[in-house]
């Protein structure tokens, strides 16, 4: 029995617990991720982590399985699923392989916010035509071709943080615009189709709420992956360093009109954190882990039980006890993702966020404490799920530091408030 059956077979606490997120569909597409990730994800994870190389065989998996059109409306055809399905189908495949999951994330992402996030927006009628035209064309490319759409956003300043301009430009020219920048930790570089990249108009006073969100395609001209990729965890994510020098791109390149991106972030900011669902999975991971070998059920490990003494119960239970902390919160805060959340909502999306990044990691060590030296051995998926789940709290845009400094904010000030000056 190898271990993602053994996982399949005991799998104690379900991702989709909440009776209340437990819809027919749903079900059905977090099943479906369950079963690429148990028969492809999860047998390629240690070889692309080990090498630091994208796992394609694992997105080829997901593109046959229709999963690549998760987040692209029905009409589409793509499978229509909600900011929280997305979420819950994302958080099932990081139990198997955390670094395509995180991957997957920003590819839904992409397509969330031309779909489903756009039209919410408030758009003019010729904003809402052109948008129209566009994002058939982008969604016809992943749904008719299983074309794959990353998504930079760093850039080793601050406006990925939400607090200046992107240093990338855009010049308007005859039929498109042309780019110049550089982004950095670009997740697929190398491997997606298309980079979704985030830029400022290249004209006088031009702000962040300006922002364009271009379709970059992976063989334009003028753009280059370049840089070492050889980090501590989610090494099948290659995030490499992205440069365009004088990239033309057409006008359907948009992927929203210009400064809907901005628009996008302030009213639906549960986008921000698509990333965190893969970071779940890799705590449920690890608590799975744990009680199959505390329970001598490891594929390979000798049958001796190690669940009678009191010291691995009591660590299994505090483990137990975060992970429902954990997904409690997180479903909480999917439940609340809509358009304009009121403060009470966005307070919780900053705590939720930060919650699942930190406690990923402290359930990683705690599992690493409880199963002791055999589970930080390279053959064992354990000592590769700490290093990954110490990543999440370093990822723009939301660090944990963001996450603490807007929540602390947001909790001592209402909108617009300051305060007086002291005399």
């Amino acid at each position: 029995m190898t271990l993602h059956e053994a996982t399949a077979r005991y799998a104690p606490l379900p991702i989709a617990g909440s009776a209340s997120l437990r819809e027919a569909r749903q079900g059905e597409l977090i099943a479906l991720a369950a079963e690429v990730g148990r028969r492809s994800l999860a047998l390629h994870a240690a070889r692309h982590d080990r090498d630091a190389s994208f796992p394609a065989d694992s997105f080829d998996a997901l593109r046959q399985a229709g999963l690549l059109a998760l987040g692209v409306p029905a009409a589409y055809g793509g499978l229509g699923a909600d900011f929280a399905t997305s979420a819950l189908v994302i958080a099932e495949l990081g139990r198997h392989c955390a670094a395509t999951a995180l991957c997957f994330s920003m590819h839904v992402s992409a397509c969330l916010g031309m779909g489903l996030i756009a039209d919410l927006l408030d758009m003019t009628a010729a904003q809402r035509a052109e948008h129209e035209r566009h994002r058939r064309l982008h969604f016809g490319r992943i749904v008719g071709e299983g074309r794959l759409y990353a998504q930079p956003f760093s850039e080793g300043g601050a406006a990925a943080a939400g607090k200046a301009p992107w240093a990338t430009r855009a010049h308007r020219v005859d039929g498109g615009y042309r780019l110049n920048g550089r982004k950095i930790f670009v997740s697929m570089s190398g491997a997606a189709d298309s980079y979704a990249v985030l830029c400022t108009p290249d004209r006088p006073g031009a702000a962040l709420d300006d922002a364009l969100y271009l379709a970059v395609p992976a063989d334009a001209a003028g753009l280059q992956v370049c840089g070492d990729w050889d980090p501590l965890g989610m090494r099948g994510t290659v995030s490499r360093n992205l440069l365009l020098q004088d990239v033309f791109v057409p006008d359907s390149a948009r992927l929203l009109p210009e400064g809907m991106y901005h628009q996008a972030t302030q009213r639906y900011p549960h986008i921000y954190t698509a990333q965190a669902p893969a970071y779940l999975g890799i705590a449920q991971a690890a608590y799975d882990f744990t009680v199959l070998y505390l329970r001598a059920e490891l594929p390979g490990m000798s049958p001796v039980k190690r669940r009678m003494y009191p010291t691995k119960q009591a660590a299994v239970a505090e483990m137990r006890i975060k992970l429902e902390q954990t997904r409690a919160l997180f479903l909480c805060s999917l439940r609340d993702a809509g358009i304009d959340p009121d403060a009470e909502a966005r307070q919780r999306l900053h705590a939720a966020h930060y919650t699942v990044m930190e406690n990923a990691n402290a359930i990683c060590s705690l599992a690493l404490r409880t199963c002791g030296g055999q589970a930080m051995l390279k053959t064992q998926p354990l000592e590769r799920l700490y290093r990954d789940s110490r990543c999440g709290s370093l990822m723009l845009p939301l660090t944990a530091e963001l996450c603490l400094d807007r929540l602390g904010r947001e909790c001592l000030y209402a909108d617009g408030e300051g305060d007086e000056s002291l005399e």
